[in-house]
């Protein structure tokens, strides 16, 4: 049976992105599973991995893409017992999710329940994953605290901010004016840091500082973040989109990265800073990040959380 997968023929642009047949389904090994992808994610990781700026990313093209995907078991490795045809489970892949089958390790599935719209269903996994961690797994919060979100509109900030809702969290995120109504439809106060000082503006909302900065932009940002925080409150930096906009230098991001990750840490003003990566928590800690999964997948299906799905493409549009 022929099968269609996206192949990644060089680093680039989309145009490096082709459209690929198969003439045979691939086939298990002993410890595998075969799954029948029914999404796959489309994020800003997928751009960087594109491009060939994700340091996570070893292997050289060709190869198939997509950091994350959902679907169903289609057929069994021969030594696998604890699982069954038509199962519906997810990864966090890294690369290959842009494919209609993938053959995957069992130690790699994340068990999903029945019945899931599949894009909503891959918004769990990389996108809510990542907001979900940032909320629960660095920092103790309570309800009433303030957490400051750059980014708010985007894939993890829409998160970030469904979920700090039901946290009942004050919540305060910079966006372009165009998302200002996106942004407060999700229960945050709106910064336009188009044309307000975020630092300021922050500031003045929370009273004199907030509790949790989460900036996904880098580099020179992270150092006004800082300036967000009230004592005993905590800078996570996660992601750099400067890093592929071109708006800093090597040079100033790794110095932006080196004050988030050592020299604010000698400076005894009670504020706290770390990086954060999905893929390395994941690593370090397998369990917490199946139980991170689970406690998503349950709030999807009992509703409680609603992805903002930008757009539904067929493979062949990848």
């Amino acid at each position: 049976m022929p099968y269609q997968k996206i192949t990644l023929t060089d680093f680039g642009g989309p145009e490096k992105l082709e459209l690929k047949q198969e003439d045979h389904l691939p086939q298990p090994g002993p410890q595998q599973v075969r799954v029948k992808v029914l999404a796959a994610g489309t994020g800003f990781t997928d751009t960087i991995v594109r491009q060939g700026q994700y340091v996570d990313v070893k292997e050289k093209p060709p190869f198939t893409p997509g950091y994350d995907w959902y679907g169903v078991i289609d057929a069994l490795g021969s030594e696998v017992n604890d699982w069954q045809v038509g199962q519906a489970v997810a990864d966090l892949s890294i690369i290959g999710g842009y494919t209609q089958y993938l053959c995957t390790d069992v130690s790699r599935l994340i068990p999903a329940p029945e019945g899931l719209d599949p894009a909503e269903a891959v918004s769990m996994v990389l996108s809510y994953g990542t907001a979900y961690q940032l909320l629960h797994r660095l920092r103790g919060l309570a309800p009433g605290d303030k957490v400051l979100v750059h980014g708010g509109g985007g894939a993890v900030g829409t998160a970030l901010l469904e979920l700090a809702a039901l946290l009942q969290l004050e919540v305060y995120s910079t966006t372009s004016a165009s998302k200002r109504a996106l942004v407060q439809s999700l229960g945050a106060q709106h910064i336009d840091y188009q044309h307000e000082d975020f630092v300021e503006r922050t500031l003045a909302l929370s009273g004199g500082g907030v509790d949790l900065v989460l900036d996904t932009i880098g580099g020179r940002n992270w150092s006004r973040s800082y300036r967000c925080l009230k004592r005993g409150g905590l800078l996570v930096g996660f992601g750099a989109l400067q890093l592929t906009s071109g708006e800093e230098s090597t040079p100033q991001l790794l110095w932006g990265l080196a004050k988030l990750l050592g020299f604010w840490k000698l400076i005894p003003d009670g504020k706290r800073t770390c990086f954060y990566n999905i893929e390395h928590r994941r690593r370090k800690h397998p369990e917490e990040f199946l139980q991170d999964m689970g406690a998503l997948f349950t709030l999807l299906k009992d509703e409680k959380i609603s992805p903002r799905i930008a757009g539904r493409l067929p493979l062949s549009e990848a």
